[in-house]
């Protein structure tokens, strides 16, 4: 049977008009649904996912991501292309816009996700291009990109060409990184398996290349871990440095879940250690997850100052009949810059320090009280709130986020150091049980989240309160919990604490957040 990629390729300049396309983004923004966030970058319409090509040219913060910007029959992980906004404060945004999209027999069937660096003054990207036959077949191939002042990306020429022999095609999101002045980047792939090491036709791994001196790149092979039976698929690599220690970032894709952790079917994590690029071997810890929330995935990293700031998907793949904000056209939004760093071997990640900026009114808890067990505040729509609790005799800790009677709580164990997460409070939005029967999985309650957090005689939370998304910082960013809720009803919404015994002191701070600006 003859192939019919003639014809696709020959329908991708009439699907694919920048032009229109950022003339519709203009005109939904500033946006006037109330789930709509105010502090968050939303989807303008349709499906928003994995954050790419992370960078800083000249000063600008240039921040795209995944997105269809042309949905068919609600088909929204169909079309991969490329949205674009640059900032240089995280306030003032510039609008978003089309900028990379299938253009030929390379990437028609999808621009997927990859990194962005600067090179001569100007913003370059590396990202897959993904391509199929009539028969499904898929072949993947990495390829340059340039920024131009019209906010389009030039295509420059292929870097590989399909996958390593042992992989799938499933061979995606490259990633540079630097050791010793040179240039390496790292690869999400899917191993054929072994029947002899796991019970999966396929799993999850790191492939790593490195730039010859002549031009071109040299495959290293896979980092060896203690996880080689860790998910089918690990998505999204980012390999970090802090001093002397390393940090490998993935996404493992169908871990089996356990009762306090592993618990969405998709995980966004890190090995923490120290990696040979002789031996392609990683000395590592156990896998720590990013974020203990519903709702985060495929986060990209990029270093500059000092820094290393990450930006999240709040989303998670596969779930797309459980958004509510599809019946309006748009699903998910990006989580605000996140800051990481490295403390006794575990990553912590705070909100970056221009997000104050969007600090306005301000209103101080402050109470020092023999006899307080509970108190009730109200908040803003769109909030930041900063709890610190001196536990005192208090073992038992309940938070309650409430909207016109749903809600959300966070409720602390003190003796069993576990926390628990429960949005099933919420009339909208995922909950109920997922039962599992492949004898590895552990049933899992969609609308609850437990996790370990240590305490001893403080307790402290930063929470960031949008209309949609919800970011909640533990300990200082020891962990994060992600979210979305979507009330029923436009309402501000309040918060309540209730402990078992009266705690020592409690004090704080709730701030109205302004919107983040697109100019």
């Amino acid at each position: 049977m003859a192939k019919k990629v003639g014809e696709n390729l020959a329908t991708l300049k009439d699907k694919f008009k920048k032009a229109e396309v950022d003339a519709h983004v203009r005109e939904v923004i500033p946006f006037t649904h109330y789930w709509h966030n105010r502090f968050h970058i939303d989807a303008p319409f349709s499906l928003i996912s994995d954050p790419n090509g992370l960078a800083n040219v000249n000063g600008v913060y240039h921040i795209f991501c995944q997105w269809n910007p042309v949905p068919e029959n609600q088909n929204w992980h169909k079309n991969k292309s490329w949205m674009h906004t640059s900032t240089k404060d995280f306030v003032n945004y510039t609008m978003p816009e089309l900028s990379l999209w299938p253009t030929d027999i390379h990437d028609k069937d999808g621009c997927h996700s990859g990194c962005g660096f600067a090179e001569d003054g100007k913003l370059r990207v590396f990202y897959t291009c993904n391509s199929r036959d009539d028969d499904y077949v898929r072949t993947v191939a990495q390829r340059f990109g340039t920024l131009q002042e019209d906010g389009s990306i030039s295509k420059d020429e292929i870097q590989l060409y399909g996958n390593p022999e042992g992989y799938t095609a499933h061979f995606r999101d490259p990633n540079f990184f630097y050791r010793n002045g040179k240039r390496y980047f790292a690869m999400a792939a899917q191993r054929m398996s072994d029947p002899a090491k796991s019970s999966r036709p396929t799993n999850g791994a790191t492939i790593v290349y490195a730039e010859k001196d002549g031009g071109g790149w040299e495959m290293l092979g896979e980092i060896k871990t203690d996880y080689y039976d860790f998910g089918y698929m690990w998505e999204c690599p980012n390999i970090l440095q802090f001093g002397d220690y390393d940090v490998m970032i993935c996404c493992p894709q169908g871990v089996p879940h356990e009762e306090l952790q592993y618990q969405n079917h998709c995980l966004a994590g890190c090995f923490v250690g120290h990696l040979s690029l002789d031996s392609m071997e990683m000395m590592h810890g156990k896998f720590q997850e990013l974020d203990k929330g519903f709702d985060f995935y495929s986060p990209q990293v990029f270093q500059h100052e000092g820094r290393y700031i990450m930006v999240g998907w709040i989303g998670m793949p596969d779930l797309v009949d459980k958004i509510e904000s599809a019946k309006d056209g748009w699903l998910y939004s990006l989580t605000m810059p996140r800051v990481l760093t490295l403390r006794q071997g575990h990553v912590y990640s705070q909100p970056a320090e221009e997000i104050k900026a969007l600090r306005n009114l301000e209103n101080k808890i402050d109470i020092d009280s023999a006899n307080l067990k509970e108190f009730k505040e109200n908040l803003p729509k769109a909030s930041e709130v900063e709890l610190n609790f001196k536990l005192g005799a208090a073992k038992k800790i309940n938070i309650t986020l409430e909207w016109d009677g749903e809600k959300v709580t966070f409720d602390y164990d003190k003796k069993t150091q576990i926390m628990t997460i429960d949005r099933n409070g919420m009339k909208l939005g995922e909950k109920g049980i997922r039962e599992f029967h492949d004898g590895k999985n552990t049933d899992v309650d969609l609308g609850v989240r437990r996790f370990k957090l240590f305490v001893n005689q403080e307790l402290s939370l930063n929470m960031f309160l949008d209309k949609t998304a919800m970011e909640v910082f533990f300990q200082n960013g020891e962990e994060v919990a992600t979210f979305l809720v979507y009330p029923e009803k436009d309402v501000a919404p309040t918060i309540s604490v209730k402990a078992d015994e009266n705690f020592d002191t409690v004090n704080g701070n709730i701030w109205e957040m302004n919107p983040i600006k697109f100019n």
